[in-house]
């Protein structure tokens, strides 16, 4: 009687450990665009840029005021009614420049490259990746205008101390402004990411940025003054600088006037970058 051997036992299947399985989440969405921002070289430069503008434009406005004073010279348009609240800011306008169209980089640059197929494979609802580089952008933007505002305000203080236009972080209005100032820098930047998800295009989403923020504004002077009256206040740049103005009057919004108007247009834009996101191929 023979002993029937036992048959050997068959490898079940592929010893290697399965795969875990990645649930698209939006906090890893998020975590995503945030080591995304900071692996380019171009973020780094462009925000340093962004500061040196803040900082190095609003010393030289506060020095050269104060050489106009001590020199008995008299004192450019631009100075007339100045404070050391507008003199800290006098960058303002250069820092968004380079705010906004790195902003544009943020999400057109993926565009050029190519990169968006990728990501957009890697989160199939689209959404979420337009309103993760927005809030990533908007939180860095914020940092740093802030930052930048409340250094060279400081800074300016002690430039100016003893003069006419002498003011201290206590005074009225101030700290409202300085934080105005930081918050319209970051509203830029989100414009700018989402004219950069509009276009799909690097030069066409900073033109048209730079039409909205410098050129369009200067070309309302042409229309009839009350024409001017009733559409100049509501632009983009105009209410943003209703945001930090520390003195308004008939002609100007007042700061949450201004503040609702920006963040409209902010909408606004994202909303149309949304539409197109999420109704047309990569």
């Amino acid at each position: 009687m023979s002993a029937i051997a036992p048959s050997p036992t068959s490898a079940s299947a592929d010893p290697r450990p399965a795969r875990p399985v990645y649930k698209v989440t939006a906090a890893r969405v998020l975590r995503s665009e945030w080591a995304k921002f900071w692996s380019l070289r171009s973020s780094w430069i462009t925000l340093g840029l962004a500061l040196f503008f803040l900082v190095a434009f609003g010393l030289i406005a506060a020095y050269q005021f104060k050489s106009r004073m001590t020199s008995g010279r008299p004192m450019d348009r631009d100075f007339a009614g100045a404070s050391t609240l507008s003199l800290s800011l006098f960058g303002t306008n250069f820092a968004q420049l380079a705010l906004g169209v790195l902003g544009v980089l943020v999400a057109a640059g993926e565009y050029s490259t190519g990169m968006i197929r990728s990501t957009l494979a890697a989160v199939p609802r689209r959404l979420p990746v337009l309103w993760s580089k927005a809030a990533v952008y908007w939180l860095i933007a914020l940092v740093l205008g802030t930052v930048g505002v409340f250094a060279v305000f400081v800074a300016d203080s002690g430039v100016l101390s003893g003069t006419r236009v002498a003011m201290t972080l206590s005074d009225a209005g101030v700290v409202r402004g300085l934080l105005g100032a930081g918050l319209y820098l970051a509203l830029v930047g989100v414009i700018g990411v989402a004219l950069g998800a509009l276009l799909r295009s690097v030069a066409g989403g900073i033109a048209v940025l730079v039409a909205t923020l410098m050129l369009i504004p200067g070309l309302t002077s042409l229309l009839p003054s009350s024409w001017q009256s009733h559409l100049s206040p509501y632009l983009p740049s105009h209410a943003g600088e209703a945001m930090f103005a520390l003195h308004h009057d008939s002609t100007t919004l007042s700061p949450a006037v201004g503040l609702a108007v920006f963040l409209g247009w902010t909408v606004l834009a994202l909303g149309a970058a949304a539409v197109r996101l999420v109704r047309t191929d990569a």
